[in-house]
């Protein structure tokens, strides 16, 4: 097992050189690659055909008047690469319609110089490649907040892996943020509100209006300031080099299939409160409820909630009269799908008793009391740098860390760097005290 404890070179050219300054205008208001206003100095270029340009007057430090080109054809996206490839940062997100549609296809690509944003299309483009060597150029720092679920559908629908992240989620809870979301850190570090009206937008629909474009592009275009101002602040706290280990790990994010998919419907909020009888209605009418949603492309909350499955699986109604007494059954709904549900409802109660689902037994662990004062020795030490660092200590280290390191009770830092999911800046945040908390 690799020692993590030991100092890694990151592949990544970019992040290795974080400790000193990022690559790019920022930190520094005097380099020479900077205007005044913080954005490079020649002005982007796109091609006349697939541009819409919407003028966005944005008030944060280093983001002046905005427009975006939307790409939406193949020509477009290559230029815009090839311009692209002269930067030294990009703010990135991703919009997907998974609030309104049951493919969680991604619907958008916004990408933001510190200049220019851009619009793609991936609907319209069908092909991203283009894409993959300029998200592969560490030399190209990608600005992400939260980046996860981008990485994970960026990997799932184009295909496409990114080298030389920020993410600006990650740096914020370095410095001692609580409030993670993009909204609350812009408005504490660049004083600006971002809009709300769009977050639940069918972000699959075409054409997209003004407002959503004008929205989609603001959340990018705030990000390189984000950057900087989070940058200054990890520089001041000598955190630089804790974040790049995160941004590093976060890299490696891919999509993966959801586990265990057949007994999906046991993890509904409310089913272990079912009988097995009521489970096998369950599992009917969630199976039927994710082929209705997967036929209309919608999504399964929208065709049937998961309350109303839960009060079905505990009445079993078996007809329209009932359902209508279902929360969350309206008249029409009854009336459209009714019999379906009603049928899905019967299979669930024709199940022999012999095949009713059931949960598996749960795992049941033997108490070790020098196991369980360990661990609560650890959580209090954690509480105390935590504070001492200003940072939230479920983020410093988690319980299940803080567990396994009581199970294996290391003696030393060679050690406790064996334990898995152990990064090495927590080590030197809290290695050392947690080692004294053992042998106390």
């Amino acid at each position: 097992m690799e020692n993590r404890h030991a100092t890694r070179e990151p592949a990544n050219p970019l992040l290795a050189g974080l400790s000193g300054a990022f690559r790019s205008c920022g930190s520094p208001p005097e380099r020479p690659s900077c205007s005044a206003t913080g954005g490079l100095d020649r002005p982007m270029s796109r091609p006349a055909p697939s541009r819409s340009t919407v003028r966005v007057i944005l008030g944060a430090p280093q983001v002046n008047s905005m427009r975006h080109d939307y790409i939406d054809s193949p020509e477009a996206l290559q230029s815009a690469v090839a311009e692209l490839k002269g930067e030294s940062l990009l703010g990135i997100d991703t919009e997907a319609a998974g609030y309104h549609r049951y493919y969680d296809r991604i619907s958008l690509i916004q990408i933001s110089s510190r200049v220019d944003n851009l619009l793609i299309d991936p609907i319209a483009l069908q092909d991203l490649s283009p894409l993959q060597a300029l998200f592969n150029d560490a030399n190209v720092e990608k600005i992400f907040h939260d980046a996860d679920f981008d990485l994970r559908i960026l990997d799932r629908d184009a295909h496409l892996g990114v080298q030389g992240l920020f993410d600006t989620q990650i740096a914020a809870a370095f410095v001692g943020e609580r409030s993670l979301g993009l909204g609350a850190v812009v408005a504490r570090y660049l004083g600006v509100n971002l809009p709300k009206a769009y977050q639940k937008a069918d972000w699959a629909e075409r054409p997209l209006t003004d407002g959503m474009r004008e929205y989609a592009a603001t959340d990018t275009a705030y990000l390189p300031p984000l950057r900087d101002r989070l940058l200054e602040e990890l520089q001041r706290l000598g955190r630089v080099d804790w974040a790049k280990e995160e941004f590093v790990r976060r890299e490696g994010t891919r999509w993966r299939e959801p586990e265990d998919a057949e007994n999906a419907f046991l993890r509904l909020k409310g089913a272990r409160d079912v009988t097995p009888r009521g489970l096998a209605i369950l599992r009917e009418l969630y199976l039927w409820r994710e082929e209705a949603g997967r036929a209309r492309d919608r999504a399964t909350f929208r065709v049937l909630s998961n309350q109303a499955m839960i009060e079905m699986a505990l009445k079993a109604p078996i007809t329209k009269a009932q359902l209508r007494e279902i929360s969350g059954i309206s008249d029409g709904l009854a009336v459209r799908r009714g019999a379906e549900m009603i049928a899905a409802i019967e299979r669930g109660l024709a199940i022999p008793e012999s095949e009713l689902p059931r949960f598996p037994p749960a795992r049941r662990w033997e108490r070790d009391p020098e196991v369980e004062t360990r661990s609560e020795r650890l959580r209090e030490v954690r509480s105390v740098v935590a504070g001492n660092l200003d940072l939230d200590p479920g983020f410093l280290i988690s319980r299940a860390i803080l567990d396994e390191i009581a199970k294996r009770n290391p003696v030393s830092l060679d050690e406790l760097s064996m334990i898995p999911d152990l990064r090495n800046w927590q080590l030197e945040a809290i290695g050392e005290p947690l080692l004294r908390a053992l042998r106390a």
